[in-house]
């Protein structure tokens, strides 16, 4: 995702948990990881898929500050649940991935 003026957070949906508030600067550690899950689903390797897919999250949880469960701020990425099907998250990628650059 592009960099947005002042270091802005951005509002990350992760499907089923809830919403965090991850900053700008952890934006790139994160599309790392998108980039290796990615490749994980070009391959359809379940089991790297798995790994790459549950680092994503943990990433995200880890990095990421929990928004109030009633807040009704948009999402500006949505990331499948943990437990989400290799076709399932193929279906949500786009062309640059779950994390646009």
């Amino acid at each position: 995702m592009a960099a947005e003026a002042g270091g802005c957070p951005v509002i990350v949906r992760l499907m089923g948990e809830g919403q965090l508030d991850v900053a700008d600067e952890d934006l790139s550690a994160l599309n790392t990881l998108d980039d290796e899950l990615e490749s994980a689903i070009e391959s359809g390797d379940e089991t790297t898929f798995r790994a790459a897919l549950h680092a994503l999250l943990e990433n995200v949880r880890k990095v990421g500050k929990p928004l109030p469960a009633d807040s009704l701020a948009p999402s500006e990425l949505i990331l499948p649940p943990s437990d989400a099907h290799i076709d399932e998250v193929r279906s949500m990628l786009g062309d640059e991935g779950l994390i646009p650059d």
